[in-house]
């Protein structure tokens, strides 16, 4: 093959595998392709008998009165529900986009071109609207660190919105859109403390930007840790369902059967099937008007990683010949580390020490201790009581606030 042949066929290949570049960032995504086409079946024309089938039919929907609960709901709320479209510059690293000898032996300086310093990223995801002034409810993560944020309503209006407040620890967010004297509707906030096992769940929103789309399920589960659903960064006891949320789901409400927000959905577990996670909207409730006031929300903390403790656990950690450390057969909770430069640390608390009860409490479980720290306010003291080998301490720890998160 001569030259400018084998050059022309390199330029082809070149150029389609330019056309070709996807740029991935989590769940953001720039990518330039091409669907197939569809291939529609020829229409075959029915017969007379079919064509008297297919009228009893219409004839007999068009006179349909009932109506499901799904329908009702549906009916009831997801004019509030809408799309949020997010954009965000992100830096690239400035490179030549084929330094490679192969390509500058054939084509030298010719086609060495740098990768453009900044890039546009786009996502999408849900939220609903609680009041006619404009306040949304959606995840933080649907709109973290977003340059712009576009918000749809169902009837295809759309406005700019403005990111008023986030909390990353629980994953909350809202974003204020100005009707101007439009009318909005408005999503009814149920209770999410009225919720039980067994109940119906809907899950509205726009996943994989297939906007209004509807799932039905149940509520499998309630006051699911964020330790056991898989993000231990969270502070949320999730209501777990098995109605379909899929990306795109996020941010979105999950319904009860009266068409009430009950929940916000957040989460997936991507190695199962029929399991999502959705904040309870009492806790939503309470973060709402911080949020919405651009306030930062108190998140007390001490600043330890621990585990649940069994005197079953401690045995068998202490018959290992290859354990670290002795750890008292005790029900507790295990200090498994103390971060730096924390509430924790200056209070003299250790790694190995088992905490034994807080305020006089006994504490047995590790999310027993972290609901008490929560419910204790920034720079209040509590009062540990530690078994440490076997010594019995008291420890004064005061609570500061979580920073970097929130």
């Amino acid at each position: 093959m001569n030259k400018s042949g084998f050059l022309g066929k390199i330029l082809s290949h070149l150029v389609a595998f330019l056309l070709g570049v996807g740029l991935t960032f989590g769940s953001l995504k720039v990518m330039s392709s091409q669907a197939e086409p569809l291939v529609v079946p020829p229409t075959v024309e029915p017969s007379t008998a079919q064509n008297q089938d297919n009228i009893a039919l219409k004839t007999n929907s068009s006179n349909r009165t009932h109506t499901s609960f799904v329908n009702a709901a549906v009916a009831r709320t997801g004019s509030a529900v809408v799309r949020i479209d997010t954009e965000r510059t992100v830096a690239s690293r400035a490179e030549p986009f084929f330094d490679d000898p192969f390509f500058r032996e054939f084509f030298g300086d010719r086609f060495r071109f740098e990768v453009p310093r900044e890039r546009q990223l786009r996502g999408q995801g849900s939220g609903f609207i609680t009041d006619k002034t404009g306040i949304i409810l959606t995840n933080a993560h649907v709109v973290s660190k977003a340059d712009k944020v576009t918000v749809t309503l169902k009837d295809g209006r759309e406005f700019e919105g403005k990111v008023t407040g986030t909390d990353e620890v629980t994953d909350l967010a809202v974003v204020k859109i100005e009707p101007q004297g439009e009318d909005l509707p408005v999503a009814p906030l149920g209770s999410s403390s009225d919720v039980q096992v067994g109940d119906w769940a809907i899950a509205v929103g726009n996943p994989v930007g297939l906007n209004n789309t509807v799932t039905l399920g149940i509520i499998s589960t309630l006051s699911r840790s964020s330790a056991q659903v898989g993000i231990p960064d969270k502070r949320v006891d999730f209501l777990q369902t098995d109605a379909a949320i899929n990306p795109g789901n996020s941010g979105g409400p999950l319904l009860n059967e009266q068409g009430e927000v009950i929940g916000i959905n957040t989460a997936i577990r991507p190695d199962a099937n029929g399991i999502g996670f959705a904040i309870p909207i009492d806790k939503a409730k309470s973060l709402k008007d911080t949020l919405a006031a651009g306030q930062k929300v108190p998140h007390p903390y001490v600043g330890i990683q621990m585990i649940t403790l069994t005197p079953e656990i401690a045995r068998e950690n202490n018959q290992n010949p290859n354990s670290d450390f002795f750890v008292p057969e005790v029900d507790g909770v295990l200090v498994v580390r103390v971060i730096p430069n924390t509430p924790a640390e200056d209070a003299g608390i250790r790694r190995g020490d088992v905490i034994i009860s807080v305020n006089n409490e006994k504490i047995t479980d590790a999310s027993q201790l972290q609901s008490i720290v929560d419910r204790s306010g920034i720079n209040k003291n509590l009062q540990f009581k530690v078994q440490r080998g076997e010594r019995l301490i008291q420890l004064n720890v005061k609570t500061a606030q979580l920073e970097g998160l929130s």
